[in-house]
Parts: structure tokens; C-alpha cells; sequence
């Protein structure tokens, strides 16, 4: 059995806070994505849900990409759908059976554990943009941005098609997380 190469559960309960701080009325607000705070909300619906079956391998021939696994709509229960489902993927990814082999997330084929960082990463990144949408602190630990900078690091510098923008500059002295999120080719300056 492969043991796991690190828990979610810390960068889980990050973005369970910042959801849990969304007010009805910040649901329209800008994220720093092409995406509004709702639509980013029904997106952490689809890729928790969408990982979480990567982990335990039911996604292996039926996963569909993203913009088909998202709710059309936000249910009018996301505010306990969020959390349920984000507890549910750091659980399965805690068994030692979901690092084995490869597994498909989102209609990609991949090592397990280059999804397991996929997660990960939609995790962070996606926890940041939500609360820098809603004006909310966000503080993911080194434990979890060092593995995403090693990930990162080989994105071309015009970026991924459909995955990653044109990685934007940051200084030296830049902290992990600007430097994860200016990887992804977000602006780390970037506010509501």
C-alpha cells in the first residue's frame, strides 16, 4: 500500500471558513477569475466531488470535464453541501488505495498522486479567490504551498490552456502563497 504523500484536511477546513463567511450578497461579487463567487462556489461543489471519486477510483471512465460536472445553479443548500463534500474528500484521500495507480479526474487520465496535487490545488488557489472576493483572510500553511510551488514551477510561463493564465511577476522576497498564486497567473495584489 502507498502511504499518502500529505492531508487536505488543513487546506479543506481553510476553504470551509472562507465559504462558511460568504454573506447572499457577496454571490455576485467579482473573484479574481472570469468567474462570480456563486460560480466559483458551484465549481468547489463540482471538483470536490469530481477529486473525491478520483480518490476512490468511481470516476475512472465517467468523469466528464468541469464545466459539466458543476450545478447549473447554486443549490440552495451549499452552505452544508460545501463542507459535507469537502470533509468527504480529505477522507478519501486518507486511504492508502487512493495513491495507487492512476485515476481520472475531469476527464484526465493521471498518476494518483498528480491528482491528489491537483486537489490540492483547486483547493488553495480556489480557497484565495474566494476570500480575497469576499474580503477574507486566507492563510494555507507552508506544509501545503510547498508541494504546489514544486508542482507549479514547471508551468510553461504563458501558462496552461483551460489550467493556469500567463504566470504573472513577483518580487524575491515574495511570500509562498503570492508566489503559488502568481504561478496560476493570478495577480497576488489583486482585491475586491
Amino acid at each position: 500500500m502507498t502511504t499518502p504523500l500529505f492531508d487536505l484536511e488543513n487546506a479543506a477546513t481553510l476553504l470551509e471558513l472562507v465559504v462558511a463567511g460568504i454573506t447572499d450578497d457577496q454571490l455576485d461579487n467579482p473573484t479574481p477569475t472570469d468567474m462570480t463567487v456563486g460560480e466559483m462556489v458551484q465549481h468547489v461543489l463540482g471538483f470536490t466531488e469530481g477529486f473525491r471519486r478520483g480518490a476512490t477510483k468511481e470516476g475512472i471512465g465517467a468523469s466528464v470535464p468541469p464545466s459539466e460536472a458543476a450545478p447549473q445553479t447554486l443549490p440552495r443548500d451549499w452552505r452544508s453541501l460545501v463542507p459535507a463534500q469537502l470533509k468527504a474528500l480529505v477522507a478519501a484521500w486518507r486511504e492508502p488505495t487512493a495513491w495507487e495507480g492512476e485515476t481520472e479526474v475531469g476527464g484526465a487520465t493521471a498518476p494518483a498522486p498528480g491528482m491528489a496535487l491537483f486537489a490540492l490545488d483547486e483547493v488553495i488557489v480556489h480557497g484565495w479567490d474566494l476570500a480575497r472576493a469576499t474580503a477574507q483572510p486566507f492563510t494555507p500553511t507552508d506544509h501545503d504551498l510547498v508541494p504546489l510551488l514544486e508542482m507549479l514551477a514547471d508551468t510553461p510561463p504563458e501558462g496552461v490552456p483551460g489550467l493556469f493564465g500567463p504566470r504573472r511577476p513577483v518580487t524575491p522576497e515574495a511570500s509562498l502563497l503570492d508566489r503559488v498564486i502568481a504561478l496560476t497567473g493570478r495577480d497576488p495584489a489583486w482585491r475586491a
